[in-house]
């Protein structure tokens, strides 16, 4: 019985050990990531999701990402959106064109019959200054509501050295 018990132990002892080390070896880079979901699958004009975080770490340079998820039922092989950036007194909005397919194949990951693209929003690493940052989508497709899109977000990350 004694036996029995020192080896459970040493399988559980074992097993936190592990998972200690894989836990510590993820060294993920994620800072933020965030998306709203959008029922009956579609976009309305009316709806400009907000996504807000603060910065401390002014050292580093990020990266930031526009993240879509669609149906694979979605009918254009890209979005338009407006992205307003606010930070402390300052705001500024970029419309800009996000690619989603390429020829007959989605640029994005998939899943069975839905799709996600993270989109990089800067095209170099850039360096934010601390405080509180406040992004904004708008959808400005022309057709209302926008079928078809699951998901809208943004994503911020280090970016590697």
């Amino acid at each position: 019985m004694i036996l029995r018990v020192l080896h459970l132990r040493m399988r559980l002892t074992i097993v936190c050990i592990a998972l200690l080390a894989l836990a510590v070896s993820c060294n993920t880079l994620d800072i933020y990531e965030k998306t709203v979901f959008f029922p009956q699958h579609s976009w309305k004009n009316s709806e400009h999701p907000s996504f807000t975080f603060d910065i401390k770490d002014t050292s580093s340079l990020y990266n930031v990402y526009v993240v879509i998820r669609h149906e694979d039922a979605y009918r254009y092989r890209n979005i338009w959106l407006s992205v307003q950036v606010k930070t402390g007194d300052s705001a500024y909005t970029i419309r800009r064109e996000f690619q989603l397919a390429a020829n007959d194949r989605w640029l994005g990951s998939s899943m069975d019959d839905i799709i996600e693209h993270r989109m990089i929003f800067n095209r170099t690493p850039i360096s934010l200054r601390k405080g509180r940052y406040v992004f904004t989508l708008e959808e400005i497709m022309r057709e209302e509501p926008l079928q078809h899109v699951l998901n809208a977000g943004i994503r911020l990350e280090k970016a590697h050295p």
